[in-house]
């Protein structure tokens, strides 16, 4: 019983890990635009088939070098993905912020982002799913009856290092300081000198890049990859974000992992086909019980 406890743990923070990098880009966008990017998960899936192509190039006159690949792998994919993101918004976002339209619009507008991503794959990949290359000999380790690989550790430390170089960023750059400004009054930052666009487009940007992260160790752990697989992990990231309080970083980090540790360990117990549902079911009490998350705090909006 506690060697199956152990083992559920790992997993649960593997689990937890791909959810929380993700739902730290909705949290970064939410804070400063008050706006859901439900393409978000798409944007991890894109990032996921980008790291297949750059990895698959690599591999050839790097091969054997695995570190390498992977280093320079995560650098290019980062920065392609960044480079969606800010395209995203400079061609789908930003025109309906200079309108002002009300908000439903943008978020039918991120939808419909999210659907020409998935579909756009489709039509010039096909329907056919892909393997990720193994870039990284993977390595098992065994203490007694537990077992853990060296692909699950990296996916776990990562998550960690990405939190606290994000946390370093908005808490301790200039940067960071005007994302926090903006998400309380973006109509008096320009009156300050505060270029609001190129903040915001950072801000995509950096959330994009988070996607990126996500989606190459997905890849390398679970290395089966289609035009859909952004779909639900984009959805229990944004449940995570929320169960944690969108907008604030450090509950959509822990809302991460209470997810993953909720779904692995209700799998360890019942039908793992229930596990989706239990996720929207607790997405479902928490908005009525709890509608900002266990960390989100209540904001008064003037009118």
């Amino acid at each position: 019983m506690l060697t199956m406890l152990v083992q559920n743990i790992f997993n649960a923070l593997q689990w937890g890990s791909f959810y929380s990098m993700i739902a730290l880009g909705y949290c970064l966008v939410y804070g400063v635009l008050r706006l859901i990017n439900f393409a978000h998960g798409d944007i991890f899936m894109a990032a996921c088939y980008i790291a297949f192509f750059i990895a698959a190039a690599l591999l050839g006159p790097l091969a054997g070098v695995g570190w390498a690949v992977f280093t320079i792998t995560l650098i290019l994919t980062m920065l392609a993905t960044a480079l969606l993101g800010i395209t995203i918004e400079r061609i789908a976002y930003r025109p309906l912020r200079r309108k002002g339209v009300n908000r439903l619009y943008v978020v039918i507008t991120a939808l419909m982002v999210g659907f020409i991503l998935e579909n756009g794959n489709l039509a010039i990949l096909g329907a056919s799913s892909r393997s990720f290359p193994d870039i990284i000999e993977k390595q098992i380790w065994q203490v007694g009856p537990i077992i853990v690989t060296n692909l699950k550790l990296l996916v776990i430390v990562a998550a960690f290092v990405v939190f606290g170089i994000l946390q370093f960023i908005v808490q301790k750059t200039v940067f960071g300081m005007s994302m926090r400004a903006i998400s309380y009054d973006k109509f008096a930052l320009p009156l300050m000198g505060i270029p609001v666009n190129q903040v915001i487009t950072f801000t995509f940007a950096l959330g994009s890049g988070l996607a990126a992260v996500a989606g190459i160790l997905f890849g390398m752990s679970y290395p089966v990859l289609d035009p859909y697989m952004g779909t639900i992990i984009g959805w229990k990231a944004f449940i995570s974000a929320v169960v944690g309080g969108i907008g604030d970083i450090k509950g959509a980090f822990i809302g991460g992992f209470i997810l993953g540790f909720i779904e692995i360990f209700f799998a360890a117990f019942f039908p793992s086909s229930y596990k989706d549902l239990i996720s929207f079911v607790i997405l479902l009490i928490i908005l009525v019980l709890k509608p900002t998350g266990f960390f989100g705090v209540p904001r008064s909006t003037k009118i």
